[in-house]
């Protein structure tokens, strides 16, 4: 009996290994939460598309993609393998509780602002679009990321946010509390698409393509130490946290896309 007993464990262990190393396997998380960046194996060579874009698919099968704050429906992901059958995959999208943030001492004129400060404000935001567009084959994504800066979460990504008593949008990042020049390393390697001392509502704001559409924007920044095309590694300084733009106090806001949704930070650095 003690011989079967080893025999089938034996096989069944193969088994796992042969369904491992299954080149057609495609391989997605069964659930994510609400925010999160979403890394998936499949077939290299394959086709991949997701919410009507296409994906990138690096030369080893992974692709990568982002689930937004208020995603409520399983994301299906569609996969032609390179042998023409197709495989669809479901991910559950947990949902999240979002606490209200209330924000005041805000300048009223970044808060209600004037025509001409809203003509300036939107034509920053279509730059910062613009920027959030690359998608390339570097995968600077799929390395673990590390926290730009230490110190205190003091705004969490998602939460409603009120300022000087007036609702405004969901926070788009995370903010890490710390002192005025305190050094901003680069979470992961990447390169700089936008770099700016001076917008309206953010300040000093510096974008970081990742590749294959996710990038980082930290905001309210003191100081900028790269330019536009810039190639950066991980842990490399590459500005200063402050208390420009729309802030109250210094503090970094680092936020994550993929190209345009947005993604939880946190939860990229738990992954």
């Amino acid at each position: 009996m003690r011989v079967w007993t080893i025999a089938l464990a034996a096989i069944a262990a193969l088994s796992c290994t042969a369904a491992a190393n299954d080149p057609a396997r495609v391989v997605f998380p069964e659930s994510v939460q609400q925010g999160a960046m979403v890394i998936g194996k499949v077939p290299p060579g394959s086709e991949v598309e997701y919410a009507g874009r296409r994906l990138r698919v690096t030369p080893y099968g992974s692709v990568v993609l982002g689930i937004g704050r208020d995603a409520a429906e399983p994301a299906v992901v569609s996969v032609r393998r390179p042998d023409g059958s197709v495989h669809e995959a479901r991910i559950a999208v947990t949902p999240r509780d979002w606490p209200v943030e209330r924000v005041s001492g805000v300048p009223p004129r970044t808060v209600e602002p004037p025509p001409e400060v809203a003509a300036r404000i939107a034509r920053e935001a279509a730059r910062v679009r613009e920027a959030r567009l690359l998608d390339d084959a570097r995968a600077d994504f799929a390395k673990p990321f590390i926290r730009p800066v230490e110190g205190r979460i003091s705004g969490r990504f998602g939460n409603q946010r009120i300022y000087n008593g007036k609702p405004g949008s969901p926070h788009s990042g995370m903010d890490i509390a710390a002192p005025t020049g305190t050094p901003v390393l680069a979470p992961a390697a990447g390169v700089v698409t936008l770099a700016d001392p001076d917008l309206y509502l953010t300040g000093g704001t510096l974008l970081i393509d990742h590749g294959h559409g996710i990038s980082s924007n930290f905001l309210h920044l003191s100081r900028i130490d790269v330019k536009p095309g810039d190639r950066v590694e991980q842990g490399q300084v590459v500005g200063a946290v402050g208390a420009t733009g729309r802030a109250t106090g210094p503090h970094l806001h680092w936020g994550m896309n993929w190209f345009e949704v947005r993604i939880d930070p946190l939860l990229v650095l738990e992954r």
